[in-house]
């Protein structure tokens, strides 16, 4: 069914496109133009949001789960519904995200999420749910000393070996992995999973910045949740976060909740990194969306109160949510609603080499969009044309 949909204004995100006329037919849209210059072709539903704004779908390359989810927990049954509470915060599509745990358990968790993946495309339904692209593996290669929670008899010396065992579990669906850099063995892994295209990102690492240089030239291009679980930046002894914030090569995410990052670095963040560079993610746990209490990240039992996720004193995750990530970012600093959605779409997608047809609103693309009113709320998700 072919479906028009109008507004006062669309984000492409890279262009704003006054009173547009987007069409989309099986999924995919298949003309963007303005009103003023196009018709609405005949038999055509025409849906309109009056004064609202079309923008690409949410990309969130970095969530643990949501809705009482646990992404390594829940079944492939289950993960609709995680899916389905993130469309309500204008995610289209998501990485589930793994933490550091037994590799047997890990590899059952990559099973299970591969399952996810390749049953997404058979599935119906009028609900909106944002749909698993792929699957990011954040340790079980990471820094003792920059572990955060992630359990210590869990961190694994990176070969080959193990990372094949993973990326066979996971049936190929590893897009993005979180690796400190400075780990023996490190390099040669890098440059492996950057040879399978998948997206290489340095994080949990205490590296020095010539360490974190030889990463990228080895083939990482990301870094993860940039400041938390990193060697500090020191004014005579930059370190990692140096070199993330100064290589063009790099992109970067952060988790702009006002906890993680205090607003004023966040904006610093933003100004290093630049509207191309920098991403935006929620690292959100289970909890997110649910009451205070305890709840699990992977093997981890965390605390959530006053939404602040810890356990044993240290930061587990968030209760972010996308939509208030985008919102965020216009009050940190005085990016544009444009700028700031760019964070959350395009720039994930390209980060993780999927910008082709996601993250963006463009002929051909997946007819995946969000409806926002000018605050950057949420009015409604459309997924593959469908929802309106």
């Amino acid at each position: 069914m072919r479906i028009a949909f109008t507004a006062a204004r669309l984000y492409t995100p890279v262009e704003e496109i006054q009173n547009p006329l987007l069409i989309a037919e099986d999924g995919r849209i298949t003309e963007l133009t303005s009103r003023s210059a196009s018709e609405l072709p005949r038999n055509t539903r025409l849906v309109d949001f009056g004064d609202a704004i079309l923008a690409p779908g949410f990309f969130d390359i970095h969530i643990h789960g949501g809705a009482g989810l646990d992404a390594m927990r829940a079944s492939p049954s289950e993960l609709p519904r995680l899916g389905q509470f993130l469309a309500t915060h204008g995610v289209t599509g998501y990485f589930p995200t793994t933490v550091a745990a037994p590799l047997d358990a890990t590899c059952a968790a990559l099973g299970r999420l591969a399952d996810a993946i390749e049953e997404q495309a058979s599935s119906t339904g009028n609900t909106p749910q944002a749909r698993p692209l792929g699957i990011h593996l954040e340790g079980p290669f990471l820094s003792h000393k920059r572990r955060g929670v992630h359990p210590a008899e869990n961190l694994i010396a990176p070969t080959i070996e193990i990372f094949d065992r993973l990326w066979q579990a996971a049936r190929g669906h590893v897009r993005m992995m979180t690796i400190a850099p400075e780990i023996p063995g490190a390099m040669e892994v890098i440059a492996e999973a950057a040879r399978r295209n998948v997206c290489v990102s340095i994080g949990h690492s205490d590296a020095e910045m010539p360490v974190a240089q030889n990463a990228v030239n080895a083939g990482a291009r990301h870094a993860t949740h940039t400041f938390n679980a990193m060697r500090p930046l020191d004014h005579r002894d930059p370190g990692i976060i140096g070199e993330v914030l100064t290589d063009d090569r790099v992109t970067a995410d952060v988790i702009a909740d006002g906890i993680h990052v205090a607003p004023v670095v966040v904006q610093l963040f933003l100004q290093a990194k630049g509207v191309e560079r920098a991403v935006l993610i929620t690292d959100a746990i289970s909890a997110t969306g649910m009451p205070d209490g305890r709840y699990q990240l992977g093997p981890i039992e965390v605390d959530v109160k006053d939404g602040k996720c810890t356990a044993n004193g240290s930061l587990a995750g968030s209760v972010l949510t996308m939509d208030r990530a985008v919102r965020n970012v216009t009050r940190f600093s005085k990016w544009t609603l444009r700028d700031a959605v760019r964070a959350a779409t395009l720039n994930p997608a390209r980060a993780v080499g999927m910008a082709s047809n996601r993250g963006i609103l463009a002929n051909g693309a997946v007819a995946d969009f969000v409806v926002l009113n000018g605050q950057g709320e949420v009015l409604k998700t459309i997924v593959g044309g469908a929802g309106a």
